[in-house]
C-alpha cells in the first residue's frame, strides 16, 4: 500500500498538467505545428504562459506539503489504520490538485478565441504521446529516492510543461510524417486519375486568397470548379480538401499555395501538378521565417518552375520582382495589370456600392464590367482571373457575368450594414504593407469622418517596426481618427502619425478590439466611415 501512496503523490503534478496543456496545444496548432513558431509564440505570450504555470506550481507545492504532513500524522496512529489513512490523504491530494487544474482549464476555455482550438485527429495523437511523456516522466521523478534535488525537480515539474509539449510533438513527428505521406499520395493519385481535370495553382505573398475566390466565381460560369476554401493553403490542408471533396464530375481544381519556408510551394506543386500557375505578388510577408525577400522570391517562383512545358503562367505586373520573374519565364505566359500588359482595366470608377471598369485584352476585346468589390487591388485580382478565364475559352459575356456575380470576400474590404448611418468596412483579414496602403486609399475616397481601427502588422521580421511606421505615416493623410489596438505593436504607427503632423488628440491606443469597439460606440455619428484593418490572431494579441 505504501507504493500506492507514493504513486498518488507522484501523479499529482502530471495529471494536473494534462488539464492545462490545452492552451499550449492551441499555440502549437496556430503555428501550423512548426517548432520555431511555437517557441516564438511562447516568448511573445510569456506572461499568459507563465502565470498559470506558476499558480499551478504554487498550489501543487501547497497540496503536496499538506498531504505529506497528514501522512506523517497518520504514521502515529494504530498500525491497522495508518496505511489506509496515508493512502486516503494521498488520494485526496491527488484529486484536489486535479480538480484545481480542471477548474483552470474551464476558466481558460471561457476566454473567446479568434481561431478556435480544433481537436483534430493529429491533436488526439499528440495528446496520447503527451500523456505518456508527462505521466511517465512524472512517475520517474516522483518515485526516485528522496533527495534535495529530487524534491526541487518534483516541485518545479509543472514549469516544464511548455517544453514537454514540444518534446511530445517531436516524438510524434515520425508518426505524423508517415500518415501525412500516405494521405498526400492518395490525394495526388485522386487528382491525376481525373484525366480531363484542369489544375490551377495560385501563390503570392498576398492576394492569393482573394484571387482564388474571384477565379472560382468566374470559371464557374462555364466549368464545375472545386477550389480550396478559406485559407486552406498548406500541404495538409490541400490534401484534405482533395481527398474529401474532389469528385469525378469536377472539371477544374484551384489550389491556393501558401508558404512560410523555402521548398513548401515545391511540395504543394508536387501534389497538385498544376498546368496553370498564378503569381500575385512577392513582398515582405512572413519575413520572420523567410528572413529575406530573395528567399520569398525563390519560393514563390517554385510554382512557375513546376508547370509543364505547355503550361500557362500568369503574373501580376508590379514593375518589380513579379515583372522580373515574368521576363525570365520562357513558358507560355501572361502579364496583367497596367496598360501595355496583356490584360488591363480602363475607365475605372469606384463608389460605396462597388466598382465599374472596362476589361481590356491585347487582342482588342473590351468587356464592360461591374462588381461590388472595392479597391484597386480587387480589380487587379479580377484582371488576373480574367486572363485565366480567357485562356480557358470563356466568352466575354461569361466573364462579365462572373465579375457581376462576385461577392466581397469575408474580412477583405467587406462593406457591412450598420445602424445610425455609419458605414463599416471590414478588412480584418491578415494584412500586409501593400494591401494596407490600398485599403487606406479606399477609406480616403469616402466622404465623411474616417476612422481606422487597427493593431498594425506582424510577421514582418526585423522590418516590422519600419513597415508599421510607414503605415502610420501613410495613414495620416487618409483618416481623421486612429484607434490603435495594443501599445507595443502600434508604437511605430503612432510615431509615423506624429511625424506627419497628425493630431495627438485623434490617436487612441486601446488594449483590445473589444475596448476599441466600446470606444467607437461613444464617438460615432451619422456619416462616419469605420474601417477595421487587420485583426491579430490570439498568439499575437497583447490583451
Amino acid at each position: 500500500m505504501e507504493t500506492w501512496v507514493n504513486v498518488f503523490l507522484a501523479l499529482q503534478a502530471p495529471v494536473a498538467m494534462l488539464f492545462v496543456s490545452r492552451q499550449l496545444m492551441h499555440y502549437f496548432q496556430l503555428e501550423s505545428y512548426q517548432f520555431q513558431g511555437y517557441f516564438r509564440t511562447l516568448w511573445r505570450q510569456k506572461k499568459k504562459v507563465l502565470l498559470p504555470l506558476l499558480l499551478l506550481t504554487a498550489v501543487h507545492i501547497a497540496v503536496w506539503l499538506a498531504a505529506a504532513y497528514f501522512i506523517g500524522i497518520a504514521g502515529d496512529i494504530r498500525v491497522e489504520n495508518r496505511e489506509v489513512k496515508k493512502l486516503l490523504y494521498a488520494a485526496v491530494a491527488f484529486l484536489l490538485l486535479a480538480a484545481f487544474a480542471f477548474f483552470m482549464r474551464l476558466n481558460a476555455k471561457k476566454a473567446p478565441a479568434k481561431k478556435a482550438f480544433v481537436v483534430t485527429a493529429r491533436v488526439k495523437r499528440l495528446y496520447i504521446v503527451h500523456f505518456i511523456v508527462v505521466v511517465g516522466l512524472g512517475l520517474v521523478i516522483g518515485l526516485m529516492p528522496a533527495s534535495a534535488a529530487t524534491m526541487v525537480l518534483l516541485f518545479v515539474y509543472p514549469m516544464l510543461l511548455p517544453l514537454l509539449v514540444a518534446v511530445s510533438a517531436l516524438l510524434a513527428l515520425p508518426i505524423e510524417k508517415m500518415i501525412f505521406r500516405m494521405y498526400f499520395k492518395d490525394a495526388e493519385k485522386k487528382l491525376l486519375q481525373n484525366k480531363g481535370l484542369i489544375r490551377i495553382g495560385i501563390t503570392g505573398s498576398y492576394g492569393k486568397t482573394s484571387t482564388k475566390f474571384v477565379l472560382n466565381t468566374i470559371l464557374s460560369q462555364k466549368y464545375n470548379v472545386l477550389c480550396t476554401p478559406a485559407s486552406f493553403n498548406t500541404p495538409m490542408g490541400v490534401t484534405r480538401i482533395v481527398r474529401e471533396r474532389l469528385q469525378p464530375s469536377h472539371q477544374v481544381f484551384i489550389g491556393e499555395m501558401g508558404a512560410r519556408h523555402v521548398g513548401e510551394i515545391k511540395e504543394l506543386s508536387s501534389l497538385v501538378h498544376p498546368q496553370i500557375g498564378i503569381l500575385t505578388a512577392v513582398g515582405p510577408q512572413h519575413l520572420d521565417t523567410f528572413r529575406t525577400i530573395e528567399r520569398i522570391e525563390k519560393t514563390k517562383y517554385e510554382l512557375i518552375q513546376a508547370l509543364p512545358d505547355d503550361g500557362y503562367a500568369v503574373f501580376l505586373n508590379d514593375d518589380a520582382i513579379v515583372t522580373k520573374l515574368y521576363e525570365k519565364t520562357e513558358k507560355q505566359k501572361c502579364l496583367v495589370g497596367k496598360e501595355g500588359s496583356e490584360v488591363w482595366a480602363e475607365d475605372v470608377k469606384v463608389s460605396s456600392t462597388g466598382s465599374s471598369f472596362n476589361l481590356c485584352f491585347r487582342d482588342g476585346e473590351e468587356i464592360p464590367c461591374e462588381t461590388r468589390m472595392l479597391g484597386e487591388h480587387n480589380i487587379l485580382n479580377i484582371l488576373t482571373a480574367a486572363a485565366v478565364a480567357k485562356h480557358l475559352k470563356l466568352t466575354g459575356a461569361q466573364i462579365a457575368r462572373g465579375v457581376a456575380a462576385l461577392q466581397p470576400v469575408e474580412h477583405r474590404l467587406q462593406l457591412l450594414k450598420s445602424a445610425g448611418g455609419v458605414t463599416v468596412i471590414d478588412d480584418a483579414f491578415n494584412t500586409n504593407p501593400r494591401s494596407a496602403k490600398k485599403a487606406l486609399d479606399v477609406l480616403k475616397a469616402f466622404p465623411g469622418r474616417r476612422i481606422i481601427v487597427t493593431p498594425g502588422m506582424v510577421e514582418l521580421g526585423a522590418e516590422e517596426d519600419k513597415y508599421n511606421e510607414e503605415f502610420g505615416a501613410y495613414m495620416a493623410d487618409c483618416v481623421d481618427i486612429a484607434v490603435l489596438v495594443g501599445k507595443k505593436h502600434t508604437a511605430p504607427i503612432v510615431k509615423g502619425l506624429k511625424e506627419k503632423g497628425f493630431r495627438t488628440e485623434n490617436i487612441h491606443v486601446v488594449s483590445s478590439l473589444d475596448e476599441a469597439i466600446r470606444l467607437n460606440q461613444t464617438m460615432l455619428r451619422s456619416g462616419d466611415v469605420v474601417m477595421y484593418e487587420n485583426d491579430l490572431p490570439d498568439h499575437y494579441s497583447e490583451g
